[in-house]
């Protein structure tokens, strides 16, 4: 049996009474991971660090590594609090990596152990690896290789190296959202910002039809099935509804210039309904500032009148190239996605909608009727641990 070192840190903030709701919450989040990963273990929670020992601890550390309120994850080796027992481990770990001429610096941490002080583990530890493997040189600020040593009333923990986690709320610790699911690359990173934040979630997505391209159906199934993998062991809903009955109305209208700005304000009407049905408290978009017509500020501003929850853009002030790199570690960035567009955009869409040309356009085509139409069209789709588990009428 191995351990699996996991560090938390927001949650140190918190008072005593709920970190200890969070920290219950992040064990079952860990235990939920694990048993669906098939994953044998044994957690070990205490006051600063969270322990899960079992034989596979790489298949253990990449599960948990993907845990919302872990700050990092490390395969370490559980010894006693001698300083000779630690410095045994440590050179045993040091010796895989270590040759003549390389640095070395030994992170030494102590915590509720007496007869030693940090510095002194970090010495005496560094002195066992120097002595036994020649060439060596010592370098506090650059190091070739670390190893870490920390000593702790439940005995010592040694690893050499940290496995970055997403840090965060745990996942279930806030109220529900329901987040605008696209197949694009800015709705899946908002909705995972928000799964950061503690808060579960539940998908929506609004299928345009003949309106859209023919990879967009994939390719929103395929965001939803990779988010659950953020949460494993717990179902992951998508909502569906029908959209192409508005784009039908819409386009009919004449209202060229403003389509975009009434899609989107359509999207908002659905979203809230949709919201209070999931007893969601606030609206997830992927909008960022400025990036198209539809995201200028004045825009933003008529689009989100049209909804009576809040609207939360997590990505609002993040560069394009951010988006990118963040759905690349998600896994929801797909370098050939295929016909992704929507086959209703104008070349001069308007930046600076006036509020009651729209409303006005709205009442032409009769939107509070639409959206009592979409709203009968609903499905739902379920994921869980990155694979479609089910659909069914009438969500």
């Amino acid at each position: 049996m191995g351990t699996v070192l996991l560090r938390f840190g927001e949650l140190f903030l918190k008072s005593e009474a709920v970190k200890k709701v969070y920290m219950r919450m992040l064990r079952q989040n860990i235990d939920l991971a694990l048993t669906a990963a098939g994953a044998e273990h044994d957690i070990e929670v205490r006051r600063d660090r969270i322990l899960v020992h079992g034989p596979d601890v790489d298949g253990i550390a990449g599960v948990v590594s993907r845990t919302f309120g872990i700050v990092d994850v490390a395969v370490c080796t559980r010894t006693g609090t001698t300083i000779p027992e630690m410095g045994a481990a440590a050179l045993e770990r040091a010796r895989r990596h270590l040759r003549a001429g390389m640095s070395f610096a030994v992170r030494a941490k102590r915590e509720g152990v007496e007869g030693y002080t940090s510095p002194e583990i970090g010495a005496e530890v560094g002195s066992v690896i120097y002595d036994a493997i020649p060439g060596l040189r010592v370098d506090l600020s650059h190091p070739d290789y670390e190893v870490f040593v920390e000593a702790r009333p439940y005995g010592g923990l040694v690893y050499d190296e940290r496995i970055p986690a997403p840090r965060g709320l745990p996942f279930g610790t806030q109220d529900r959202v329901l987040t605008l699911l696209s197949a694009g690359i800015d709705s899946p990173v908002a909705s995972w910002l928000m799964m950061r934040r503690g808060c579960t979630v539940t998908h929506l997505s609004l299928d345009a039809g003949r309106w859209q391209g023919a990879a967009v159906r994939d390719a929103v199934l395929r965001h939803h099935a990779v988010l659950s993998t953020w949460c494993m062991g717990r179902p992951l809903d998508l909502v569906v509804a029908d959209m192409e009955p508005f784009f039908d109305a819409m386009t009919a209208s004449g209202e060229y210039h403003y389509r975009c700005i009434l899609c989107k304000r359509f999207m908002a009407r659905m979203a809230d309904a949709v919201a209070r049905k999931e007893r969601a408290l606030a609206v997830v978009t992927g909008d960022n500032l400025g990036q198209v017509a539809s995201q200028t500020l004045a825009n933003l501003g008529v689009i989100e009148a049209a909804a009576t929850l809040p609207v939360l853009r997590p990505l609002l002030t993040y560069e394009k190239a951010e988006a990118i790199d963040l759905a690349r570690m998600i896994g929801t960035f797909d370098d050939d996605a295929g016909d992704l567009s929507c086959r209703a955009v104008p070349k001069k869409p308007a930046t600076k909608a006036d509020v009651t040309k729209i409303e006005a356009a709205e009442e032409k085509i009769g939107v509070d009727d639409l959206v009592a139409a979409a709203m009968e069209t609903l499905r739902r789709v379920r994921a869980k641990n990155g694979k479609i588990v089910g659909e069914e009428e009438g969500a």
